[in-house]
């Protein structure tokens, strides 16, 4: 197995400077958690929508199979995929190839309120584990509540603890960078932000570490 450095010093430093935003683990269980995520964005929820169909304009770059967000395509339909094109490279032989990577698939788009999409995202998409990810638009005063909800649950051979404090940083930070995109809504402040335990990438992978697996630091598998 190989391990990775530590996680979440870039996802702090963001939420930490980037104005109202609240993220919290709010449930964990023997074999899963969930983390809610809020923002309140200076748009309206036809620009937001807008704007979450589009991760290539918002998503980070380490949080990427690939290193570069741009590769990122989301179609906003039920069976649509939040997919990532990983460019091979102008090697002459088969490494050049380019490969690809499902993040999630969409089971509900309700433009301008909901958006679902289940699959295990990050190092959880080398476990049995399944997560759902809903967000829900709400048109406010001044712009659109944004809330940002990931369930997960099944096996993993992650400690509940640690991966789901290292999740909700890297959900945070997504939605963080939405609302970087579009401004935030003026008038509260951001709560304080702690790293997380740091937590290794997929188990099973021996292969270079991307810029994702960068983000992941060590962590001991349940047995």
């Amino acid at each position: 197995m190989r391990h990775i450095t530590a996680f979440a010093a870039l996802a702090a430093t963001l939420l930490a400077s980037a104005g109202p935003l609240n993220a919290e683990v709010v449930s964990t269980t023997p074999t899963g958690f969930v983390t809610r995520d809020t923002a309140q964005i200076a748009a309206p929820p036809m620009a937001v929508w807008l704007a979450l169909t589009k991760p290539a304009d918002w998503w980070n770059d380490e949080h990427t199979w690939s290193g570069d967000a741009a590769n990122l395509t989301l179609t906003p339909q039920a069976g649509g995929c939040f997919c990532e094109t990983i460019p091979g490279g102008d090697a002459s032989n088969a490494s050049a190839m380019d490969g690809s990577a499902l993040h999630a698939t969409v089971v509900q788009a309700f433009p301008l309120k909901v958006l679902r999409l289940r699959g295990g995202l990050g190092p959880l998409q080398g476990e049995p584990a399944e997560g759902v990810l809903t967000i829900t638009l709400k048109e406010i005063p001044g712009g659109t509540r944004v809330l940002w909800e990931y369930n997960v649950g099944g096996p993993m051979r992650f400690e509940i603890p640690v991966i789901s404090a290292a999740v909700d940083q890297v959900m945070s930070q997504q939605l963080a960078g939405l609302r970087s995109r579009l401004g935030a809504l003026p008038g509260t402040s951001a709560p304080a932000v702690s790293d997380p335990e740091p937590v290794v990438d997929d188990p099973a992978d021996e292969a270079e570490p991307s810029a994702f697996d960068e983000q992941f630091g060590d962590l001991d598998m349940e047995e």
